[in-house]
């Protein structure tokens, strides 16, 4: 049995993907506690595999994204099967403070290094890098600490500029956020579209 906060269909909003529809397995429970976290996760419901696996196939979507809360602390190699057994395409968004070992299809890796207590990546490979930016220091001194450790950069790299739920300060982040991009075009601007056009 899982822990499921909810299961949705909507359009992927951030990232490689974003206006992709897809299904949300959103799981209960993170390892870290994100002072700028917008997700309310904590309470859910026991859901089996098999019943998570047919509410999600109640929906056409064959991409399917696996998200919290932390779901590396939740999934196992029971649920990634039976849902490519459905032929659906599974991501997974983690903090990557733990091995993803399932052979999922796409790996989102968003770290919170210097952003909250016991951070460290384990995850050291994904599809798909996005950086919560604050300001050009932290994130530059994020990605100092990544590029110091063993972990090999993606292709797709992205940086999302930090909600701090006050429109000034936003709008001062994505200014500079832009600035920083223009600056290192390595790195791709994503903002959060399903906040924009108000969708779950």
């Amino acid at each position: 049995m899982l822990k499921i906060n909810e299961i949705f269909y909507s359009l992927q909003g951030e990232g490689y993907f974003s206006g992709v529809p897809a299904v949300f397995v959103r799981f209960s429970g993170c390892n870290l506690k994100c002072p700028f976290c917008d997700t309310l996760h904590e309470e859910g419901k026991e859901m089996s595999v098999e019943e998570i696996v047919s509410v999600v196939c109640q929906y056409p979507a064959l991409h399917v994204v696996l998200t919290g809360g932390e779901p590396s602390l939740f999934i196992d190699s029971h649920l990634i099967k039976a849902l490519h057994d459905k032929q659906r395409f599974v991501a997974i968004e983690t903090n990557g403070t733990r091995l993803v070992e399932e052979k999922v299809d796409w790996i989102t890796l968003s770290p919170k290094l210097g952003q909250a207590q016991n951070a460290q990546i384990q995850q050291n490979k994904c599809d798909e890098l996005k950086l919560v930016y604050q300001n050009d220091e932290q994130i530059k001194r994020l990605i100092k600490t990544l590029e110091e450790s063993n972990f090999t950069f993606p292709k797709h790299l992205f940086l999302q500029p930090c909600d701090t739920g006050i429109s000034a300060k936003n709008q001062k982040i994505i200014e500079d956020c832009v600035s920083f991009c223009k600056s290192n075009p390595l790195w791709r601007l994503s903002l959060q579209m399903h906040k924009l056009i108000d969708i779950k």
